[in-house]
């Protein structure tokens, strides 16, 4: 099932404006993506933008992600010289804080030599909603951002003190203009990156399950109570509709209820621990 996704608002291009001006002033990037897409889920323009500066890459949500897929990009990444953590917030602030300290020792030593003793500067960057405000709240330990399960809260780069040793940035969640990768694109609108306002949800629905029937058919079986494996498309939804009782008047299925069930319980991790995209060459990659 195939759907065009082409989305490139005006606050993307302020995002990407705004997160240019902090450049100059960070020691580090905080790069998140989301664990079961690691792949699609991270923003190609932020190598250039980034200068080459450190960068800490977090696979966050691993909690929802399959635990031997998140092995394999770990490796993959590690192996492309890339500093990568798998995460779980409220878990492993230990560890994210010694890899952001050991990053930034270069420059805080070249700060040392000219007489200047500072706190790591830190900027939290990736596509809308990944969980950098979250993070952010988390390594502060309070409050510090809004949070919400959709994508474009943040509107400004944001500076809190999140420890005497750390200072963090937020900045609004960032795509890029053009999306040119149809299974990429969708894919981050199975995750909420692309509002659900701008996509039919139905069409995506069916989109994600047809992926899911081949990635997990035994979880998506289980979970629906479904009695024919074979189903797919417009039918396969409605046989969820049916076991869940999704029904309108006169006995019709409830396919936009039943499509956005599919979509909040993949995105909730309902639907069992579940990567999507996996390296290429894995002994477990997919055909």
């Amino acid at each position: 099932m195939q759907q065009s996704i082409g989305w490139y608002p005006g606050h993307m291009a302020k995002a990407r404006r705004l997160l240019t001006e902090q450049l100059k002033r960070i020691d580090i990037a905080i790069e998140l993506c989301d664990a079961r897409l690691p792949l699609s889920s991270r923003n190609p323009d932020l190598d250039l933008l980034l200068q080459n500066r450190p960068r800490l890459l977090l696979l966050n949500k691993s909690d929802l992600a399959n635990p031997t897929g998140t092995k394999e990009w770990l490796a993959y990444f590690s192996n492309q010289g890339i500093h990568c953590l798998a995460v779980t917030m409220p878990k492993g602030k230990k560890n994210i804080l010694s890899a952001v300290e050991q990053l930034a020792a270069e420059r805080l030593a070249r700060s040392q030599k000219r007489g200047i003793t500072r706190s790591v500067r830190a900027m939290v960057v990736g596509v809308p909603n990944v969980g950098k405000s979250t993070l952010i709240n988390y390594l502060a330990g309070r409050a510090a951002f809004k949070v919400q399960d959709r994508p474009g809260i943040t509107r400004a780069p944001q500076w809190i003190q999140a420890s005497p040793q750390l200072q963090l940035v937020d900045t609004p969640g960032m795509l890029w203009p053009k999306l040119d990768d149809p299974l990429a694109a969708r894919r981050l609108t199975y995750i909420a990156a692309v509002r659900d306002e701008v996509v039919d949800v139905y069409r995506l629905s069916l989109s994600l399950l047809d992926e899911l029937m081949t990635i997990a058919p035994n979880e998506i079986i289980s979970r629906y109570n479904l009695k024919n494996p074979s189903l797919r498309g417009p039918q396969l939804l409605e046989d969820i509709c049916k076991n869940r009782g999704f029904l309108l008047r006169g006995g019709e299925m409830d396919v936009e209820r039943g499509a956005v069930c599919v979509l909040d319980e993949f995105r909730s991790g309902k639907l069992g621990r579940i990567t999507l995209e996996i390296p290429e060459g894995s002994p477990h990659e997919q055909g």
